[in-house]
């Protein structure tokens, strides 16, 4: 038996960029040495992805859909290195394929996913992943997934700049109008960028901060600190209106917020809706970019 732990094969498989198990199959083959199971990969022509595998990825698409009968849903963002791959057919193939493997198979994590067969193939997708990287000619990763049971909807825009899940609680999921409502919804999300439910979503430490700071801007404005806390305790309540999703004025109708819209969409189906919970997904956000021109990287390679 080959002597490698588990954190070999990982560190192999972030070295190359190939398929745990065919960097399982690397270790053993090479007795565990880590050098001659790179040249292992190579040979097989698997390490081709080795040098793009460093390559930042930060682009790519943020893709969110649900199951044909909506009760499952998840939203994903694929990264790869230029905006370009975004509007590759393949790869969007690619994101589907995972998106419908989280949506049936439930995985825990990227990990998880990777092990996986993918949608609609006989290929996992790690090894379908390693398959575009080597056609595309780009570094491309599975960043993050998240999945929800219950109705729900799912909003993409820009192409994939965005994506958005929403999820609800209703007993009218099946009414063409509430799908319109949740477009809406995840719409709202996307534009503004919204970062909590309801109030009580804010964590303390947030509100505290935020009124340490409004306090001090009023202060530096000249008004007497006998006030400052009444002014500081309406601002506060500005902010909850510009980040609660169910305090926001909707973006369609600005004499609403998105709970009064909410409230009246139930009523006018005969039924109940509740938002439960949101995720928005912005693709390469939080990702450090590289600042290379890409045209001089190009013409280096031609030199």
């Amino acid at each position: 038996m080959a002597a490698f732990t588990a954190k070999d094969v990982k560190a192999l498989r972030e070295k190359t960029g190939c398929g745990m198990m065919d960097c399982k199959k690397a270790l053993t083959q090479a007795d565990g040495d880590m050098d001659k199971a790179v040249d292992f990969l190579r040979e097989q022509g698997l390490a081709k992805q080795a040098k793009k595998a460093s390559r930042v990825a930060a682009e790519g698409v943020a893709y969110a859909a649900t199951s044909d009968d909506c009760s499952v849903g998840v939203v994903i963002e694929v990264n790869a290195e230029t905006d370009f791959v975004a509007k590759n057919d393949s790869f969007i193939d690619f994101v589907k394929a995972c998106a419908n493997t989280v949506i049936k198979e439930n995985p825990a994590d990227v990990e998880a996913l990777l092990a996986l067969k993918a949608d609609g193939t006989d290929q996992t997708v790690a090894e379908l992943l390693q398959e575009k990287v080597l056609t595309i000619g780009e570094n491309i990763q599975i960043r993050r997934f998240e999945r929800m049971e219950g109705a729900c909807v799912a909003y993409v825009h820009a192409g994939g700049k965005i994506g958005v899940l929403v999820n609800f609680d209703t007993d009218v999921a099946d009414k063409p109008e509430f799908v319109a409502y949740g477009k809406d919804i995840a719409m709202q999300i996307a534009a503004l960028n919204t970062a909590y439910l309801t109030r009580d979503d804010v964590p303390a430490e947030v509100i505290d901060h935020e009124k340490e700071v409004m306090r001090q801007q009023v202060i530096n404005e000249g008004k007497p600190e006998a006030i400052a806390d009444k002014i500081v305790m309406g601002k506060i309540n500005k902010y909850y209106k510009e980040n609660c999703l169910v305090d926001q004025e909707f973006v369609k109708d600005s004499k609403l917020t998105v709970a009064q819209y909410t409230k009246n969409t139930a009523k006018a189906l005969g039924g109940k809706i509740d938002i439960v919970k949101f995720v928005r997904f912005e693709k390469g956000e939080g990702i450090e970019k590289r600042q290379d021109d890409f045209a001089a990287e190009v013409a280096s390679m031609v030199k």
